[in-house]
């Protein structure tokens, strides 16, 4: 039962997305009057200080035993949320850290981009501790309409703005299914609370609710990337640039898992058999779909595009089982996935230079002979996404191996491990390419030390974690309890 909370520890509960509006006005500030051509890197700097001190306060403030609500229901904290708040604060930090080169070669390193970046992760945190459809739908849009900016940011390329109109397109389309989902669901029901609605829905559910649920779910595969409603995916990836790239594909996984788990699992658990069957399709075409389009491409940053939507199908069979054991499958691999995704693009942006974008499979040819460091990280998160032992991605894919089989469902199980074989292929494609093809005449990335050793740190954690697999897996028993 959730505690009833008073003023203070309501106030206190949500500090961290309080210092987070703060430091977007800060940084902004700081920009204006004492960044700039002035101190170009300090805006940036001020970023990753005030991510630093926002881990800290959730650490302080949203560590709690027990579910919490806050102002009226709106607001949850619970450790589901503490996991997935502070899983987008590390990776927010470690991206923008990755992108500060970049940025800065391209000149578009602007405060803007990082107040944009906080506002996607104010979204990241809104979605997290949604108690409520209303505050559900609000860190949506926070989260849409910052990202669709994000991969705009770049003015001068005409192909970043041609991906950025279809993205906000086809996310307004979406924004617009999950809200009319929601409005017939609170026209049947009566409620926006999520803990209210499990309970309306503990009747026979109506033909009204099954068509909600599908909007709903519908809604969700956009927000995930995934079959059919993935078309956005392949462009966004390619057409922003990398920074922008690497940071779509990972925080806001974090903010999609609130949103399919708060919305699905817990105010629609009385729907499970319905919208379990949709989630599995959309789960068996993504799988699909992506590793066999993942095949034909020749630009790393678009294979990378369909491994995502292959992965999303991963993630999306853990919700098919319905149980607590296959939520915790999904969650696990979530937290795996964006892991890996975010050491392969930083690969892409510490081996770019100015004029060199090293997005293509060609330019990873003889990678080891000019740079051995950037090759091996590189090999350890392919090996790993690929789903290769002793690696972290081998414990992810056999738990969502084991919540599928533990609830009868070996079809899936057969599609499931057959697409782990066909991705095996394009992951290894590249492995050859660094280590077995001859090394063409290019300089090496303009990466510092300092990034090498966050970026050799993030492949390392590919395989400690596969080699220790219990100690992740403990976080996401606690998230899920």
């Amino acid at each position: 039962m959730p505690d009833t909370p008073t003023f203070w520890s309501t106030i206190a509960a949500a500090a961290p997305e309080a210092w987070l509006v703060a430091a977007m006005c800060a940084v902004l500030m700081i920009e204006v009057f004492a960044g700039g051509t002035k101190r170009p890197r300090l805006t940036g700097t001020m970023t990753l200080l005030a991510l630093a001190f926002g881990a800290w306060l959730t650490l302080e403030y949203g560590s709690v035993s027990v579910r919490i609500e806050a102002f009226h229901g709106l607001y949850v904290a619970d450790p589901l949320a503490l996991v997935l708040k502070l899983g987008g604060l590390l990776f927010t930090a470690v991206s923008l850290l990755y992108s500060r080169p970049y940025l800065d070669r391209r000149g578009i390193g602007g405060g803007e981009y990082y107040v944009l970046a906080l506002t996607a992760l104010l979204g990241i945190h809104v979605l997290a501790s949604a108690g409520n459809l209303l505050s559900l739908y609000i860190g949506v849009e926070l989260l849409g309409l910052s990202l669709y900016a994000m991969v705009a940011f770049d003015r001068e390329s005409g192909v970043a703005a041609e991906a950025a109109m279809k993205y906000f397109v086809l996310g307004s389309i979406a924004s617009g299914m999950l809200l009319y989902g929601i409005s017939l669901v609170y026209g049947l029901t009566g409620t926006l609370a999520l803990g209210e609605l499990a309970q309306h829905l503990a009747a026979e559910p109506g033909l009204g609710l099954i068509v909600g649920a599908g909007f709903i779910v519908a809604a969700i595969a956009f927000k995930f990337g995934a079959v059919p409603f993935h078309m956005w995916v392949p462009d966004v990836y390619h057409g922003a640039p990398t920074p922008v790239t690497l940071f779509v594909s990972t925080a806001p996984k974090f903010a999609y898992f609130a949103l399919i788990y708060r919305l699905l699992a817990q105010g629609l658990d009385g729907l499970s058999p319905t919208w379990t069957q949709m989630i599995a399709a959309v789960a068996v075409l993504s799988l699909f779909v992506g590793n066999v389009y993942a095949i034909a491409q020749t630009n790393l940053k678009r294979m990378l595009a369909y491994s995502a939507i292959a992965n999303v199908g991963f993630i999306l069979l853990g919700f098919t089982t319905g149980t607590v054991a296959g939520y915790r499958a999904a969650l696990y691999y979530m937290i795996v996935y964006v892991l890996m995704a975010l050491g392969s693009f930083g690969v892409i942006l510490l081996a770019s230079r100015r004029g060199f974008e090293a997005d293509e499979l060609e330019d990873y040819k003889g990678l080891h002979a000019r740079d051995p460091l950037l090759a091996l990280s590189m090999m350890m998160l392919m090996f790993s996404t690929a789903g290769v032992p002793p690696f972290v991605g081998f414990w992810a894919k056999l738990a969502i191996f084991d919540a599928l089989w533990q609830v009868g469902s070996v079809w899936l199980v057969v599609i499931a491990a057959l697409a782990a074989i066909v991705g095996a292929f394009y992951y290894i494609r590249i492995v050859k390419l660094m280590y077995f093809d001859d090394a063409p005449a290019q300089p090496r990335g303009e990466a510092g030390v300092a990034l090498r050793f966050v970026l050799a740190l993030n492949a390392f954690a590919a395989l400690a974690l596969g080699l220790v697999p219990a100690a992740l897996i403990d976080v996401c028993i606690r998230a899920l309890g």
